[in-house]
C-alpha cells in the first residue's frame, strides 16, 4: 500500500535526521571555542599592530615584529582550518538529510498515482496529512542547506581582516539564532505524528 510505504520511509528518514541533528548539537560548543579563540588571537594580532614597535625598548629586536606576525597568523590559519572540518561535518549533515528527502520525494512522485491526492491531503484527529509530513521533510533539508550557506559565508574571512575575525562569535550567535533548533524539532515532531497515526488516515471518512 502506497501509504504505508510513505510512512515506513518517512520514519526511516526521520530517525536518522534526528541523529544526525542531535550529532550538529553536541558540536556546536566546539564551533563556539574555536570562533573566540580566533575573536581572542585577532585581538592580539591589533594589540601588536598598536605596539611602539619604533621605541627604544623593542629597537633592538628588529626581526620580533615580523616574527610575531607570522607566528600569529599561522596560529589564525590553524584555527581556521579547524573550523573548516567543522563546516565539513555540516556538510555532511546538509547532504545526508538531503539525499535521505530526495529519495523520499521520488517515493512519492512514483506512488502519487496510486495513493491520489485526496489521500495525501486528507488529516486525522491526531494526524497531520502526508502533504503536510513531506512539507515538514523539505523543511528540514532547506534548513540544513542555508545553515551551511551561512557557515560558509562566515569563515570566507581573511586572516588580515582583524575587525571581521574579532566579529566572528557574535555573527555566529546571529546565524544560530535564525536557525533555531525548534525548527528541526518542530519538524520532526510532525512527521513523528503522521508515521505513528497514519493508519487513521485509512479509516477516516472518505477513504
Amino acid at each position: 500500500m502506497a501509504m504505508a510505504a510513505l510512512a515506513a520511509a518517512l520514519r526511516e528518514w526521520a530517525a536518522a535526521a534526528a541523529r544526525r541533528d542531535a550529532a550538529w548539537r553536541a558540536a556546536l560548543p566546539a564551533w563556539a571555542a574555536l570562533l573566540g579563540s580566533l575573536a581572542g588571537l585577532a585581538a592580539q594580532m591589533r594589540a601588536a599592530r598598536r605596539l611602539a614597535w619604533g621605541g627604544a625598548a623593542l629597537a633592538a629586536f628588529g626581526d620580533l615584529r615580523p616574527r610575531l606576525w607570522r607566528k600569529q597568523r599561522g596560529a589564525a590559519e590553524a584555527l581556521l582550518e579547524q573550523l573548516g572540518e567543522r563546516r565539513a561535518e555540516l556538510r555532511a549533515v546538509r547532504d545526508a538529510v538531503g539525499a535521505g528527502a530526495a529519495a523520499v520525494l521520488r517515493l512519492y512522485e512514483e506512488r502519487a498515482a496510486e495513493l491520489g491526492l485526496a489521500a495525501a491531503l486528507r488529516r486525522g484527529p491526531r494526524c497531520p496529512s502526508l502533504a503536510d509530513a513531506l512539507e515538514a521533510l523539505q523543511e528540514v533539508e532547506r534548513y540544513y542547506r542555508h545553515l551551511y550557506l551561512e557557515s560558509k559565508l562566515l569563515l570566507h574571512v581573511s586572516c588580515d581582516s582583524l575587525a571581521d575575525m574579532e566579529a566572528l562569535p557574535q555573527s555566529w550567535e546571529s546565524i544560530l539564532e535564525r536557525y533555531k533548533e525548534d525548527v528541526v524539532q518542530d519538524a520532526l515532531l510532525k512527521i513523528s505524528l503522521f508515521v505513528d497515526n497514519q493508519r487513521e488516515l485509512c479509516c477516516s471518512p472518505g477513504s
